[in-house]
């Protein structure tokens, strides 16, 4: 009896049995008037079906737009390495004329301002962050590292001045008791007239006397998964160092459908070659002294670029792990809907069953 009424009520389903006014016979004995106010063109669900409906097409919204902002980071990556390609250039001639300087001076003192080491006791530390979110723990672990030199510093009664770049190190230093000198803006394609303001500025101090050191606190690219927040003495300048300078190129390249970063370590430019009998229309002493601050903007430069680079790479990641885990949450909030979906057609088919035993007897 109950496998006929089953069998009744599934005939019932598929020639719309819950049309109004349907007439319905069982047995032949009786009718049934089914007096519903409404067409219903499908199963009658439960409350909570509509609200997963609509998470899942915020959640597919939102892994939309994430994926956009991972690949336009992608597309600022190139177009930053393709900025760094550009300057490389200027930056090995400048080197190989200051080697060659150095070597034809030989054992001469070098007495430059930019070069003199003298008693600190006051430090000028450049912070650069970035100016939006939306990139991981970019933003967090430079100002934490800035913290930490700040705090060591201190420790040591080293005074401490600010110059901020980028609007979340601004926003944040500007709440602390560490004084801000100045602050800039790090934008997405640094350009070197940004590096020469921020540059001839911390020059002025430290000719002045108003500063004894400069350091720089950048982000250090490494690759798309990796940054290395780093601290470098800007002010006064080593020779040796400039001479022994190496440098490492990173180009992002695509392999098997995924981005990627190719990294080519180039060894310091070789020492031009002078002459021993070259004259020089001006003493090599104020030639070194008139290289040495385009040095120092080309440098600059290059920090501004490699913590923008850092900063879209960081935002690269930050957004793949949010498109996955969209993903993720899509998938579940499916099968949670597709459950909910199929409890609720169980329970109707089970009430049609029951009325229709019901009419049966």
């Amino acid at each position: 009896m109950f496998a006929k009424a089953l069998v009744l009520a599934l005939a019932l389903v598929g020639s719309n049995a819950f049309a109004p006014g349907f007439q319905s016979g069982f047995a032949g004995t009786r009718a049934v008037q089914h007096t519903a106010n409404r067409r219903i063109t499908g199963p009658m669900m439960g409350g909570n079906e509509k609200q997963l409906k609509s998470r899942i097409a915020s959640v597919t919204n939102t892994r939309k737009i994430t994926e956009a902002m991972r690949l336009v980071a992608a597309a600022k990556v190139r177009r930053a390495q393709q900025a760094v390609l550009a300057t490389r250039p200027f930056s090995e001639t400048l080197q190989s004329v200051f080697s060659g300087l150095i070597s034809r001076l030989g054992q001469e003192s070098i007495d430059l301002p930019l070069l003199e080491s003298r008693e600190v006791k006051k430090v000028t530390l450049v912070v650069m962050s970035g100016d939006r979110g939306l990139c991981g723990g970019y933003n967090s672990f430079i100002i934490k590292k800035s913290e930490a030199r700040i705090k060591e510093l201190t420790e040591q009664g080293i005074e401490v001045e600010l110059v901020t770049v980028g609007k979340k190190c601004v926003g944040y230093f500007a709440k602390r008791d560490t004084p801000v000198l100045k602050a800039f803006d790090m934008g997405q394609a640094p350009t070197a007239d940004e590096a020469s303001k921020i540059s001839d500025m911390l020059l002025a101090s430290y000719l002045a006397g108003e500063t004894d050191c400069v350091e720089i606190m950048y982000t250090q690219f490494v690759s798309l998964i990796a940054s290395n927040p780093s601290v470098r003495t800007m002010l006064p300048l080593s020779p040796s160092g400039i001479e022994a300078e190496g440098d490492e190129v990173f180009q992002l390249t695509t392999k098997d459908g995924q981005f990627s970063v190719e990294s080519e370590s180039k060894p310091p430019a070789e020492a031009a070659d002078f002459p021993k009998d070259m004259i020089f229309e001006q003493d090599p002493l104020q030639i070194l002294n008139a290289i040495l601050p385009l040095y120092i903007n080309g440098q600059m430069l290059r920090m501004l670029q490699e913590s923008v680079a850092s900063e879209l790479a960081a935002r690269m990641q930050a957004m793949q792990a949010a498109s996955d885990n969209a993903k993720t949450l899509k998938t579940d909030l499916s099968r949670e809907y597709n459950r909910a979906r199929q409890a609720a057609v169980t329970q109707q088919i089970m009430e049609i069953v029951a009325g229709a035993s019901a009419a049966t007897e």
